[in-house]
């Protein structure tokens, strides 16, 4: 009896071992790439990256990122106005 249980428990096993690699193959067509590449500027703009025992750094990496982008995008409305007229 001991023998069916651990065909079925092989078998479970083994079930189990597909389902996991067809969700690894699907997920990135399902959302959870999308997903990750949506969550990515969340955590670039509140510095998850820097030193969490550094308050001075985190604060100077937002600060620094986010006057990287208002920047960006001043320089991006300069040059659709100089092109534009």
């Amino acid at each position: 009896m001991g023998t069916r249980e651990d065909e079925d428990e092989a078998r479970s096993r083994e079930a189990n071992r597909i389902l996991k690699a067809i969700r690894e193959e699907t997920d990135p067509q399902t959302g959870t790439h999308v997903q990750n590449w949506l969550l990515r500027p969340k955590e670039f703009f509140a510095a998850d990256d820097a030193d969490p025992d550094d308050r001075i750094e985190k604060i100077g990496l937002r600060i620094g990122r986010v006057a990287s982008v208002v920047g960006f995008v001043v320089f991006a409305i300069i040059l659709y106005f100089q092109f534009v007229s």
